[in-house]
């Protein structure tokens, strides 16, 4: 039998229980695969939490790196033995292995192994839509990242370097600091003990930033809103601090005509050629050396709870992966 995270009820980590699963054979379009690593992402907690609801009992995870064991009717673009890798399927990753549509893998390069993999699909994939989709960074901007030593934080750090941007992070310690400069982050800003609206418009000259990528949420939003040029966009791409409140939309009139975007991984990369298109754009950043992905923290799959416990209290830089 094959063994794999579940939970039965929403709650902390505590939740979380290590149990036997029947994986069964792939139908029409699948494939079995074996993980070998698994990625850890703050939207686990989401769901782990109840806070994105789902049925139960439930398995966790949407990213992961593993070989292909068995393939279904009608798949004919991979095989057994081929090494593949996701970031956008359905959740189900913390498990030694599992059943998943073959449109939602990417096989893997030579150049990336299956650790690097699980770490950074999920994040680099997030990280390809946020600066080149939702807001194109170009060369000669200056953005505002939150959590800039965090998993996307470090990711998107050295990508939006590589385009030529000055890039203002945000950190909750000085450790993190030294982190996210060491990844190219021009500015840091320890929100814990800094005033970051105020610290941006020293540093922008009064001119403030045409994007700020915000991953927080409750703490951040709406300061986040004050570091933004007239015509800015504030991408939410996370909530680790909580639900923003709704928003007085006049607000965004007020503060020179401004866009809010909640964008997700799911949306833009629901189709096939796009998730594919993306993937090829970050696997060839990151062979092309630009950008290095970390993996800071493993722990065993089966210590899962350990590991949610760890990244909810900030304890975790960069990359979490979870070894099978």
């Amino acid at each position: 039998m094959t063994h794999a995270i579940r939970f039965h009820k929403t709650g902390g980590p505590e939740v979380l229980v290590w149990e036997e699963v029947n994986v069964g054979k792939p139908g029409p379009g699948e494939v079995r695969i074996r993980h070998t690593a698994v990625g850890l992402n703050f939207v686990d907690i989401y769901y782990r939490s109840g806070l994105y609801p789902g049925q139960l009992p439930s398995g966790l995870g949407g990213e992961a790196a593993g070989v292909v064991e068995e393939v279904g009717p009608g798949v004919t673009d991979l095989k057994p033995g081929d090494r593949v890798a996701y970031g956008a399927a359905p959740i189900g990753a913390y498990a030694e292995a599992r059943l998943i549509p073959t449109d939602r893998l990417l096989k893997l390069p030579d150049g990336i192994d299956d650790k690097t993999a699980a770490a950074m699909m999920l994040k680099g994939l997030t990280t390809q839509y946020l600066i080149r989709q939702t807001y194109r960074v170009k060369a000669g901007d200056t953005i505002l990242l939150h959590a800039a030593a965090g998993g996307v934080g470090l990711i998107l750090t050295q990508w939006a370097k590589h385009l030529g941007a000055t890039v203002i992070g945000t950190v909750g310690s000085e450790e993190k600091a030294k982190l996210a400069k060491a990844h190219g982050c021009d500015h840091t800003i320890i929100y814990t003990r800094e005033d970051f609206a105020k610290r941006v418009d020293e540093i922008t000259g009064g001119k403030k930033v045409p994007v700020v990528y915000d991953s927080v949420g409750k703490d951040t939003f709406l300061k986040s809103l004050d570091c933004l040029a007239p015509l800015g966009v504030a991408a939410l791409f996370g909530q680790s601090s909580g639900a923003v409140e709704p928003l007085n939309l006049g607000l965004l009139a007020q503060k020179g005509s401004l866009y809010v975007t909640r964008p997700t991984l799911n949306t833009y990369a629901a189709k096939r050629e796009s998730l594919v298109a993306m993937a090829k754009e970050l696997f060839d950043v990151v062979k092309s050396g630009a950008v290095k992905i970390e993996v800071h923290q493993t722990y065993p799959l089966k210590d899962a709870a350990k590991a949610h416990a760890d990244l909810a209290a900030r304890k975790t830089t960069g990359s979490t992966v979870l070894l099978v």
